[in-house]
């Protein structure tokens, strides 16, 4: 994968109007939520607990919207539902650089954009909730469930790569995510028995720090360990047929 590939994967993504809308709407409202959430918790026990808080924004701000389920469908459906795919795999003599190419510049977008709220929720936990001793943003707690929460958005983002290049088409991509990310798990969760537990932990669902959001509790090891598992799974099956079908 050169700095070519990525240098046209960050144009073609820039290019796209989406791309911004879904910028905007992310940034919006999963800050908005996060701050909302720690104006409504007026004390905390722990800072780790506080910012766990605060990041509960992203877990109502993805649940409403599903920005990046969208973003990284349309890096790679736009692409083959405007025909733009044919001239740029010409340009690549395999198919899955191309792929990787894009995956990477889409990842890299959504975990800055994320690293980016993750701060502004634990700013907002630190001004707004009183917890003995005050929020650091160097505790290492705190360090801990803000990297997770990039982590768990990059997993989401790749997958939804996946999704886009396995379907090729926007809509069948954005129903599948939200069906995996964000129905399915907390459905089986409120469904109860082991086996409905058992099928919501094997699910990536979407996680708030070091939890689980509306779903059947994991930790976070295994949390992650599940959505890196789906998503390299998505990932090298559309990289698969990529190679194998005609454009």
């Amino acid at each position: 994968m050169t700095a070519d590939l990525l240098g046209s994967a960050w144009t073609r993504l820039a290019s796209v109007r989406s791309t911004w809308w879904c910028t905007a709407v992310y940034l919006t409202v999963v800050g908005g939520f996060g701050w909302l959430a720690a104006a409504a918790t007026p004390s905390s026990s722990r800072a780790d607990v506080a910012v766990g808080v605060a990041l509960t924004g992203f877990g109502f701000g993805q649940l409403v919207l599903v920005v990046l389920v969208v973003l990284g469908v349309l890096a790679v459906s736009a692409e083959f539902g405007t025909g733009s795919a044919v001239s740029a795999l010409v340009a690549v003599p395999r198919r899955t650089a191309w792929l990787a190419a894009t995956t990477a510049v889409v990842a890299a977008w959504a975990a800055l954009l994320t690293a980016v709220l993750a701060v502004a929720c634990a700013v907002a936990a630190r001004v707004l909730v009183a917890v003995p001793g005050g929020v650091s943003l160097t505790d290492p707690a705190v360090l801990r469930g803000l990297g997770l929460q990039v982590a768990g958005a990059v997993g989401v983002t790749v997958l939804a790569v996946g999704l886009g290049a396995l379907l090729r088409a926007t809509a069948g991509g954005v129903g599948l995510g939200m069906a995996l990310v964000f129905v399915l798990p907390p459905a089986l969760a409120l469904a109860g028995g082991r086996w409905a537990s058992l099928a919501s932990q094997g699910l990536p669902a979407l996680r708030v720090g070091e939890d689980p959001f509306l779903a059947v509790a994991t930790v976070w090891p295994v949390g992650l360990t599940v959505t890196a598992a789906w998503a390299a799974a998505a990932w090298g099956l559309g990289a698969l047929l990529l190679e194998r079908r005609d454009v």
